[in-house]
């Protein structure tokens, strides 16, 4: 197919499914307990260099103790998809895990307003961006997932999007229209935040997916951080379901209350004064440092960041709230 026209965004990581299927081919599919503390998990497979990539929804089921275990660990010079990405990419910013990055949606904390820290990284000349629209990323995962260099979509088409991205425009060879080619996207290494879990990697998520399957079977390592334990007898009474296998898996990390302060659905609500004392604590650059140390540094592990927030209380008061609103949405009352 000849090309009638390409963004000049760079590509952070090759779509070659040949080359993918080489790494792929000598991973481990034994059924083995992969249990670890997530220290140790990004310990093993994160390293400076490597193309990141986090599941999740906005502020739903993302893996925020992952994102800050990573920022304490003090990664450098990562690749990063941007992809419906919330406080996680706030979190990562505020590290400079990444210098280079894949947009989609980032920024953003959606109605809570624009992370200035965020946007200062972004401003600040450290970050080599390729620009894509959240449909596109999902779309480059799906190809790597399917084993396929890229897959055709009608997005993008006519737009400066399109221009600043790794993407290219041919000439359907059935119908003679326009066609964007979306480049597979394969992550190093990806984390994903489940609902249950056993200890070989199988895994159950509540809720809306997104593109968290495809990210799963695109990512070279996956390190999964999970609310709960559950035996894998259970997970083989109702195998339908099990979202993610065992053998997409590197490594389970047991973490209630993960993805706080996020949603994690049917699970706890968002803390959205937390989410409000980051916003205000960006405001001031001194403040910021403490705020970052206090929440962070100074964590040995999600258990502390908790009970430095509320702890189990807290906790308990947004599992109430989700579970109300739930019943609320139940009676129609949203």
């Amino acid at each position: 197919m000849d090309v009638i026209e390409e963004g000049k965004g760079r590509l952070f990581t090759d779509p070659d499914p040949d080359k993918a299927r080489a790494f792929f081919r000598k991973k481990s599919r034994k059924m083995k307990n992969k249990l670890m503390s997530l220290k140790m998990a990004v310990e093993t497979f994160v390293h400076d260099g490597d193309y990141l990539a986090i599941g999740g929804f906005g502020a739903n089921r993302t893996p925020i103790a992952a994102c800050h275990e990573i920022v304490r660990q003090g990664r450098k010079n990562m690749g990063f998809a941007g992809h419906t990405s919330t406080h996680d990419f706030q979190i990562l910013s505020a590290g400079e895990v990444f210098d280079r990055l894949d947009i989609a949606y980032i920024i953003g904390l959606e109605a809570r307003g624009l992370s200035q820290c965020a946007r200062k990284y972004m401003q600040s000349g450290k970050v080599e961006i390729s620009e894509w629209t959240n449909y596109s990323l999902a779309a480059r995962l799906k190809a790597a997932a399917m084993g396929v260099p890229f897959v055709p979509t009608r997005n993008m088409l006519g737009t400066d999007t399109l221009k600043h991205s790794g993407a290219k425009v041919v000439a359907c060879p059935f119908t003679g229209k326009k066609m964007t080619l979306q480049p597979a996207l394969y992550p190093d290494v990806s984390v994903i935040h489940v609902h249950e879990a056993d200890v070989f990697g199988n895994c159950r998520i509540k809720g809306i997916m997104i593109s968290d399957d495809d990210l799963a079977r695109a990512s070279k390592h996956l390190i999964i951080t999970t609310e709960r334990l559950i035996p894998n007898e259970e997970i083989r009474r109702d195998p339908t379901s099990t979202k993610i296998p065992y053998y997409l898996v590197d490594a389970v990390c047991e973490i209630p209350f993960g993805a706080y302060p996020g949603t994690m659905p049917y699970e706890y609500f968002s803390d959205e004064d937390h989410l409000q004392a980051w916003l205000k604590a960006e405001k001031d650059p001194e403040e910021f440092k403490e705020f970052l140390k206090r929440n962070i540094y100074n964590c040995a592990d999600n258990f502390e960041y908790i009970a430095l927030n509320g702890g189990v209380a807290r906790m308990y008061e947004l599992r109430m709230k989700e579970f109300l609103l739930h019943k609320e949405a139940e009676n129609g009352g949203l």
